[in-house]
């Protein structure tokens, strides 16, 4: 991929303008062109991961997603070349919309991308075109959607058929029926998770805020937008923290072969006006992004985005990735509505909140601890509060960060009698440096877990109940790739099994055994760090561990925390069990 030259004075952490932008927006349209059947109708791209969707849909998902892509370019020969396929597509070869289908989500990509572009390719298609497409999507309308974030694509398709007039009071219903179905996985302070349960990851901005948003201000509703507006403000004092120095973003969640989509609500914030980010901020985050992919080799030799994070890696597929899904990365192109002369491409980029200073930031509603470095530029995310119903890696594990990723050795885990599980995860609070919850490895046996942090250092205690006395335990910590180090030191009830290295941690961890009363406390403490020459952890923080459970944590700082495990009733393994801040 051929870019401009870097552009240091305007933006000097990154070098990236609109220009690279556009020049990254034309050469990925431009390398998915050959891939398109004859008709233009569907994009079939090279790849072995067909999706449970089978080979047409995914043919469609091309299509749709790449139309995303050209919309937010406003490129009129690409529109053209998407036109024609409109005349071939829909009540022809695409397969209609069925509840929970996969047509259903590439229908939202079709109906925003019309919306925006109405002047420049809706207003051009010849009449009989129009209404076998207006036909097809209102399909949508009436589909059943998976209870999630699918909620919202009859809510996207109803914004279009409103507009242009067909069939608008099913077109309101499904706008109306989706907007309150979602109402209640509203969490707060921003948050939304994405159906029921706990499930927080990147979907809060590439989806949940994203269509609300986008629906209220392409509808010129104030009101709405004034609602859903606020609340992607407020996410998105949490969301700046979720991109390390180098513009990664933390690697946790699903469907992350998306990629730099991860821009999206960073610019939807400024599109809107519903940001508490600096227009050179929102640059800098944004263009970290992409170009942290694309150094990283997400392009690859034919001008592809294969499955994969940097380079093709279907680990990050899930059952419904097809060859042609990490193109949703193209809702990370939708600053490109903004004109260039908006003060987000004008301005000189300023820091991100990983460049400005250490932090250690709780966030509360998925109960989640940010932990931040300036000197390496690593963003870590303690998990406690966030999972999949399945043992998912991507949502299960105690911590991820934007330098690492979950590995197959069970990184960041608690592993009592061989079962790394972490279930019904329960959380017990955050505060100022701090982080607790509870979870089930199977039944009977809970796991309540607190994390203290400053700077790069962490404290981790887990106290394991319900285990037979002399069960193995064996805590874990980070695997850290080359140029990065990890540490994980015993404090109470392990023994050595870590390693001091500069590339990986040992798999093997730290080891115990629980005691007699089937209630054990388990410390150690632990680091990543991109630090060449690091001050030695423990002369960053110093542990007592008392008999009744207590820990007592003093950093070098000269802070001073106190917290206590208790039980509800009893202390015996079938309490349940909590922390308290002493």
């Amino acid at each position: 991929m051929e870019l401009p030259a870097d552009d240091r004075e305007t933006s000097p952490a990154t070098g990236y303008t609109r220009a690279h932008w556009e020049a990254a927006a034309d050469a990925l349209l431009a390398a998915v062109e050959p891939y398109a059947t004859p008709d233009r109708a569907l994009y079939h791209l090279p790849g072995d991961h067909v999706s449970h969707s089978g080979h047409l849909s995914d043919g469609l998902e091309g299509y749709a997603r790449t139309l995303l892509l050209a919309a937010f370019r406003r490129d009129e020969n690409a529109l053209g070349r998407y036109a024609d396929g409109l005349a071939a597509g829909p009540g022809g070869v695409w397969p209609r919309i069925e509840d929970r289908s996969q047509p259903l989500v590439e229908a939202a990509s079709v109906a925003l991308a019309l919306r925006l572009t109405r002047p420049l390719l809706w207003d051009r298609l010849e009449d009989p075109v129009r209404q076998r497409t207006a036909d097809w999507l209102a399909d949508a309308l009436a589909a059943e959607p998976w209870p999630c974030n699918w909620e919202l694509f009859p809510v996207t398709v109803g914004g279009f058929l409103q507009e242009i007039g067909h069939r608008p009071e099913a077109a309101s219903k499904a706008i109306d029926r989706g907007l309150e179905r979602i109402e209640g996985w509203y969490l707060g302070d921003g948050w939304y998770t994405d159906g029921d349960g706990r499930k927080f990851d990147y979907y809060n901005g590439w989806a949940m805020h994203l269509y609300t948003v986008l629906h209220a201000w392409l509808a010129d509703d104030g009101e709405l937008l004034s609602v859903f507006g606020r609340r992607l403000s407020r996410h998105l004092a949490d969301y700046a923290r979720l991109f390390g120095g180098d513009g990664a973003p933390l690697h946790q969640g699903r469907s992350l072969t998306y990629r730099f989509a991860t821009a999206a609500p960073l610019w939807l914030g400024a599109l809107t006006g519903h940001t508490p980010l600096a227009p050179g901020e929102t640059r800098r985050l944004a263009s970290g992004a992409l170009r942290y992919f694309l150094d990283g080799g997400a392009v690859d030799e034919r001008g592809l985005l294969p499955l994969g994070w940097l380079g093709p890696d279907v680990s990050v597929a899930q059952t419904y990735s097809g060859p042609a899904s990490p193109y949703w990365a193209s809702k990370g192109f939708l600053g490109l509505l903004l004109p260039p002369e908006h003060e987000v491409w004008t301005a000189t980029e300023e820091p991100g909140p990983v460049d400005r200073a250490d932090e250690v930031r709780p966030v509360p509603v998925p109960n989640w601890l940010l932990q931040s470095t300036r000197s390496d530029g690593v963003v870590r995310l303690h998990n406690h509060g966030s999972e999949d119903v399945r043992y998912d890696p991507y949502y299960t594990r105690l911590a991820y960060s934007t330098a690492t990723a979950p590995s197959a050795s069970y990184d960041n885990s608690v592993i009592v009698g061989g079962d790394p599980s972490r279930t019904r995860i329960e959380p017990l609070g955050a505060g100022e440096g701090w982080v607790a919850s509870r979870h089930t490895v199977r039944d009977g046996i809970t796991v309540t877990s607190l994390v203290l942090a400053e700077g790069a250092a962490e404290v981790r205690a887990h106290l394991v109940a319900g285990a037979a006395p002399g069960t193995p335990v064996r805590i874990t910590g980070w695997q850290a790739p080359d140029g990065l180090r990890a540490e994980l030191l015993p404090v109470s009830g392990l023994s050595e099994g870590g390693s001091e290295t500069d590339s990986e941690s040992d798999a093997e961890g730290l080891t115990g055994r629980t005691g007699a009363d089937g209630v054990t406390l388990f410390v150690a403490l632990a680091r990543l760090t991109g630090e060449v020459d690091p001050r030695p952890l423990t002369e960053l923080v110093s542990v007592t561990v008392g008999e009744d459970h207590r820990v007592s944590v003093r950093w070098a700082s000269g802070a001073e925390e106190v917290f206590a495990f208790t039980a509800s009733e009893g202390g015996s393994g079938d309490s349940q069990w909590s922390v308290a801040r002493w």
